[in-house]
Order: structure tokens, then C-alpha cells, then sequence
């Protein structure tokens, strides 16, 4: 039987002015997995996280962690959170060690030098754990978050957009850190815009647009399920325009006329693809070369939220 960490029942928040930013959010996180929330800007990633973590509150509905309602039980189900929020907000003439250190006392954790030297040293902070946090870089400062959402040694981390504004080395060396502490048993929830992070890390993905969560389902199973191959021929002499034998396919042309793309379901008993070569070669269209490829997490993400703006 799967283990939900985190379950959220019929969820919805709407703000004083009318503004209603969700809408009945139904979602379990399970203990231990690596989930990925995409969504534009607006769509309601922030405030869901923002009510999971007790800092805005819900219109209707119930949010439990671990068992503990986040209203009713609210210090034992924060206790189990570890946020890093999008912004960096933090004293800039305090080291990093008394910063991470207090942290960990805000959540009434008695002091753990140990534990705060290992989550420093796994971050690569070790050696500026006396430095001010304003003399830290960019980079530093995010992993310097991720130190004090850790401090208390959570079950449950949210990440907010954590790799925003850093460089492609260290948001590799960040996924590095989601995965041991995945392996550790942290619950990891993200919210990002880079798809690739996705599509590396997460073992399942939410897709939420407008306030609704629109899509959840397993990283795998839903390029399985969406995803779209598409065979793109090198053609031998260019096309001006489509033959009208060719109509019924769907077929575009590109690099000026040099190239034919076929896109079909890859799932289909029948792809098409066999009729489509003999038409080709009735209607005199020859190629030299020909590849497949399917379509990447990010087709699929502009997909679903075109599909539910329209």
C-alpha cells in the first residue's frame, strides 16, 4: 500500500479581493519520492506550498503531514517541513553557522553542532561557515537556505523554485543533494520552471494551471501515455509546398522545404508510418536520411496548460 506523507483534501483559497487562487486541490505525496510541481507563473504553486506550510491560511479544505492536521496539530506538522522559499531572506551580518544553528533552535531542537557541520559540509559550505552572509555569492546563499531548511532535520522539504538564478554546475550539484536525501527518506517537493529538473529528478509530476491541479501522474508513465514520436526525413530535393496526396497526414515541412516531420502516437497499433512511406514514393517525394524522436517533458508541459487555457 502506498505511503502518503503528505495528503491534501479540497483544498481551495480564495483572497479577500475575490481572487480565487485555488480551486479543490486533492494530492497525496508519498514518504520518500521526489515530486515535481509545474505550473506558470500564477498558477498557484506558491500559495498551496505557502498553506501546507501553516504561513497562509486555507479557505476550505484539510491538509495533514504525517498524520498531523496542519491547523489543529500545527507545531508537530510544521516541525516535519523544511522550507526554501523563492527569496533570499536572511540577516545579512550573521555567519552562516549561527544562522543555520538558530534555525534549528526556532523549531525547539536542541543544539546539534554535529548535525549542522555534516548538513554544512554536504553543501559544500563548510569552509564559509563563519563567513557573513552577505559576503556569500548568488549560488552560496541559495545553498545556505537549504542548510536552514534542513537544520531540523525534516521529513518533508519543499523547494521553491531552488535552482532559480544559478549556475547549470551547481543546479547539477543540487540534484545531487535531492537524491541523497531522497535516499536518506526526505520526502522532496519542488516547484520549478527549468523542465529538465523535472524531467532528471522527479518520480512523479503535477501539472497545475489556474488554481487547479490539472495532471499528477509517474514521470515514465506519462511520457508514455502523452508523449508524441516524430520521424523527420532528410528529403533528397526540396518541396515547395505539400503534395495534395499528402494532405490526410500530418506532416510539416521545414528547413526550407529540405525536411518532411511526421508526428504520431507511438502507442497505436497503427503509426501510419508504413502507409505514409508507400504514399510518398507514389507521389514521387524521396529521402535520403530519416530520424525519430519523442517528445521531451516540456512538449508535454506547454501541451496540458495550452489544452486547459483554451
Amino acid at each position: 500500500m502506498p505511503d502518503a506523507i503528505l495528503s491534501i483534501t479540497g483544498l481551495s483559497k480564495t483572497y479577500a479581493k475575490g481572487f480565487r487562487a485555488l480551486n479543490n486541490i486533492n494530492l497525496e505525496i508519498q514518504r520518500g519520492e521526489i515530486f515535481a510541481l509545474l505550473g506558470p507563473n500564477g498558477a498557484g504553486k506558491t500559495t498551496l506550498i505557502s498553506i501546507i506550510c501553516g504561513i497562509v491560511n486555507a479557505s476550505v479544505g484539510k491538509v495533514s503531514v504525517d498524520g498531523h492536521d496542519n491547523v489543529a496539530n500545527y507545531r508537530a506538522a510544521r516541525s516535519l517541513i523544511g522550507l526554501v522559499p523563492q527569496e533570499l531572506t536572511t540577516d545579512a551580518f550573521e555567519t552562516v553557522w549561527n544562522t543555520v544553528s538558530f534555525s534549528r533552535g526556532l523549531f525547539g531542537k536542541p543544539a546539534n553542532p554535529a548535525h549542522i557541520e555534516k548538513v554544512l559540509k554536504d553543501l559544500s559550505l563548510w569552509d564559509k561557515k563563519d563567513n557573513m552572509i552577505r559576503t556569500l555569492s548568488g549560488g552560496m546563499k541559495r545553498r545556505m537556505m537549504i542548510a536552514k531548511a534542513l537544520s531540523h532535520e525534516p521529513r518533508v522539504l519543499f523547494l521553491d523554485e531552488p535552482t532559480a538564478g544559478v549556475d547549470v554546475e551547481l543546479r547539477r550539484s543540487m540534484w545531487g543533494l535531492v537524491r541523497t536525501l531522497r535516499e536518506t527518506g526526505v520526502t522532496v517537493i519542488l516547484t520549478t520552471h527549468y523542465i529538465d529538473e523535472a524531467e532528471e529528478m522527479a518520480d512523479r509530476i503535477g501539472v497545475i494551471s489556474k488554481g487547479e491541479i490539472i495532471l499528477v501522474e509517474g514521470k515514465v508513465e506519462l511520457m508514455r501515455k502523452l508523449g508524441r514520436k516524430q520521424l523527420t526525413m532528410q528529403l533528397l530535393h526540396p518541396l515547395q509546398a505539400l503534395p495534395p496526396a499528402l494532405s490526410a497526414y500530418a506532416l510539416e515541412l521545414s528547413g526550407g522545404g529540405n525536411a518532411l516531420t511526421y508526428t504520431y502516437d507511438a502507442q497505436q497499433e497503427q503509426t501510419g508510418i508504413a502507409a505514409l512511406l508507400d504514399d510518398l514514393d507514389r507521389a514521387g517525394v524521396h529521402f535520403k536520411d530519416l530520424q525519430t524522436s519523442q517528445s521531451s517533458l516540456e512538449d508535454i508541459f506547454v501541451s496540458l496548460v495550452k489544452d486547459k487555457a483554451a
